[in-house]
């Protein structure tokens, strides 16, 4: 087995702020779409631990890791809380949150791919299901705010692309035996870099070749 690539403690603190942070972008946008604090909960809880959920779902690692460890559980509900009450406070700090999410991106893409293979899933399954992991919930949270997912919006910075560099650099350290600690926080950084260079540059992914460009309602 692979996937042990920090010490349990390490491991779990990584995994709790990551999960803090992307339930707080799930609370804040239920406040933009006015709901009550049931909604920024049940956002928070789907943003935070979507992914994994379906990971583990999909590998057969039952009952999740989300429901077997409390404080997986709880720590998005405490997001919301936090989002609840402060709410225009975490909004004028959207920037270390988007940067925190950037990790979090990188940390998961990583150990959801390490995840998958030790559950004897080969390279290219291992890759999507890394990308599950870092921005499933993503997608769950704007389905069921009814927002086009933003991993599918041409409109918005990368998001997919550096996630599956991670998960396909993690892969490939698989492939020939050289997955350590260093190799996979190196992946990690690399996904986080090229988010944060995307957010920065304002990088998004080609759209469809020759495609009319009169259209604007589309856009």
């Amino acid at each position: 087995m692979t996937s042990q690539l920090f010490p349990p403690d390490v491991q779990q603190s990584i995994d709790l702020i990551g999960i803090f942070v992307f339930a707080l972008s799930g609370g804040l946008l239920a406040v933009r779409k006015n709901m009550d604090i049931v909604g920024i909960c049940v956002l928070a809880e789907a943003t935070a631990l979507g992914g994994g959920v379906m990971r583990d779902l999909l590998i057969g690692a039952t009952p999740p890791v989300a429901f077997s460890n409390l404080g997986y559980f709880l720590t998005p509900l405490l997001a919301g809380v936090v989002v609840f009450f402060l709410h225009p406070e975490v909004e004028r700090i959207n920037r270390a949150v988007q940067t925190l999410d950037a990790l979090g991106l990188g940390l998961f893409c990583v150990t959801g791919t390490v995840k998958a293979h030790d559950y004897g899933l080969g390279s290219v399954a291992s890759v999507a299901l890394g990308l599950l992991t870092a921005a499933g919930g993503g997608v769950i949270r704007d389905v069921l705010a009814m927002e086009p997912p933003s991993l599918l919006r041409w409109d918005r910075e990368i998001y997919a692309v550096p996630a599956v560099v991670g998960a396909s650099l993690v892969a490939v350290l698989i492939a020939v035996d050289h997955l350590t600690t260093l190799t996979a926080s190196t992946a990690a950084v690399i996904a986080f870099g090229l988010r944060m260079l995307a957010l920065r540059y304002g990088w998004r992914a080609p759209r469809a070749w020759h495609r009319n460009g009169s259209r604007t309602s589309e856009e």
